[in-house]
């Protein structure tokens, strides 16, 4: 991985397959979310309601433009595109006794069409999406049942992809899931199809659920390993770089237990161990974890390869009681000597920097950018194209970044991918007018519009970009 460096994107099934009853597919946890805005929540809800829109359920039809928009992924110059797998297109009820083939054969095509045009595929293979009947049958990740069912269709997915993808990646921002803290109904029900005001006895079915996500994900790469030693095998964390709300030594203290949070589950993949003060944390919360000798030893064998880095904001934290301040969406407060995005997410390139550096120090790690982008009210001009200078300046502003980091820091870092290289449902909102993509998508939130495909700016300054680097 070192002589190499990856310029791309990244996508998830949830936000651009559509087709979400086609070929044998099952009703996955997104499935049943609807549409929300900036002020608006997504609601979650327990079946399909035909008076309601799911923008799930034709996304921006990548399942049936895969070749298209691949097409235009390599004349952007990428070589790397990250994807994600359906579960619920594998095994449509979690616990089926075989898995649908028309899923894996849809998955193998899209890698196929990828390595076709030079670009790498990086396959994660949770990334939100979860057959829905598993949360209603065995509630959810609380249940060890469900790790098992997870680590079989792991085991589906690297044997039936022996030879042809190289990455992966077991979860997606599963550190989002912090037991520590009282959580939102919408990161608790992003990765487990549960929602936190719903459940008895929150606490301990967060850290059930966190602690079994991070189990699944060791034993999975132990599986991959035995099945292909060449796999490079990751896991993918959103992480938020905290500062200091001023020079008290207690402000610092706070950003650093807050920004540690994000970090046990990386420790937990790399040092051989669930570590003892995530344990002690828990008894704090009234939950007393008791590691069995087999879970200790798949710590020991199931370490990652690799690191991978979704990045979009930083955050500032303090002692002080300052409830006039404006709330960070990942937690903290916003900084005020940031300018924010659209959606009130602040803009800051160098805390990107700083993130790699200390993960670097940290873990000693080859990294990957896997996600970062800005999410923005985009204008489709009459003659097609779309003008967006504030997407070019944030990207460029990253991208020096990451180069100070590798040139001048040392970290390793191999690769940097975008989210939503191509216009796709928010998760956080279920928008489409939230566009991160160098490519428009003529969708609107209400699933109207063409469904065609226009270059933007920033998909020729990317390409350019590229190929002078």
């Amino acid at each position: 991985m070192k002589n190499k460096f990856f310029y791309g994107g990244s996508i998830a099934s949830h936000q651009c397959e559509g087709a979400y009853n086609e070929d044998g597919k099952g009703l996955g946890i997104m499935d049943v979310v609807t549409v929300g805005s900036k002020d608006v929540p997504r609601q979650f809800h327990d079946n399909i309601d035909e008076n309601t829109y799911y923008p799930s359920h034709n996304a921006i039809d990548f399942y049936h433009t895969y070749k298209e928009d691949i097409a235009l992924f390599k004349e952007a110059g990428f070589s790397c595109l990250r994807i994600s797998v359906d579960w619920s297109r594998i095994y449509p009820n979690g616990d089926d006794e075989e898995p649908n083939r028309k899923g894996i054969e849809h998955y193998r095509n899209v890698a196929r069409e990828l390595k076709k045009n030079d670009i790498e595929p990086i396959i994660t293979l949770f990334h939100f999406e979860m057959p829905l009947s598993l949360v209603k049958k065995y509630g959810s990740w609380q249940n060890r049942k469900v790790v098992d069912l997870y680590l079989r269709y792991a085991r589906t997915m690297f044997e039936e992809f022996k030879g042809e993808v190289t990455y992966w990646s077991t979860f997606n921002e599963m550190n989002h899931l912090d037991s520590d803290v009282e959580l939102n109904d919408f990161f608790t029900y992003m990765n487990t199809g549960l929602c936190y005001s719903k459940v008895e006895d929150p606490a301990r079915v967060m850290v059930n659920c966190a602690y079994n996500m991070t189990l699944a994900s060791v034993k999975a790469v132990k599986i991959g390993h035995e099945i292909d030693p060449d796999y490079q095998i990751g896991c993918v964390f959103g992480l938020t770089p905290i500062y200091a709300y001023s020079a008290n030594p207690e402000d610092s203290l706070k950003a650093f237990k807050a920004m540690d949070r994000d970090w046990y589950q990386i420790d937990a993949m790399t040092k051989g161990s669930f570590p003892e003060y995530k344990l002690k944390a828990y008894c704090d919360r009234g939950v007393d974890l008791v590691i069995p000798d087999e879970d200790k030893q798949a710590f020991k064998e199931g370490k990652i390869d690799f690191i991978g880095i979704n990045y979009y904001s930083s955050a500032v934290e303090t002692a002080l009681n300052l409830s006039d301040k404006e709330g960070s969406f990942f937690g903290g407060l916003n900084n005020p000597y940031l300018k924010q995005s659209d959606w009130g997410w602040t803009i800051d390139p160098i805390g990107l920097r700083y993130l790699l550096n200390m993960i670097d120090r940290r873990y000693g790690l080859p990294m990957i950018i896997t996600e970062n982008g800005l999410g923005a009210f985009d204008h489709l001009e009459d003659d097609g194209s779309v003008h967006d200078p504030y997407r070019i300046e944030y990207i460029g502003s990253h991208l020096k970044q990451i180069k100070l980091a590798i040139k001048e820091d040392c970290v390793n870092c191999f690769g940097y991918l975008m989210w939503g290289p191509i216009d796709l449902v928010s998760a956080t909102t279920g928008e489409m007018k939230k566009r991160y993509g160098l490519i428009y998508v003529d969708r609107n939130d209400d699933g109207t519009g063409s469904n065609k495909r226009y270059k933007k700016d920033s998909f020729f300054w990317f390409k350019a970009t590229i190929e002078s680097d």
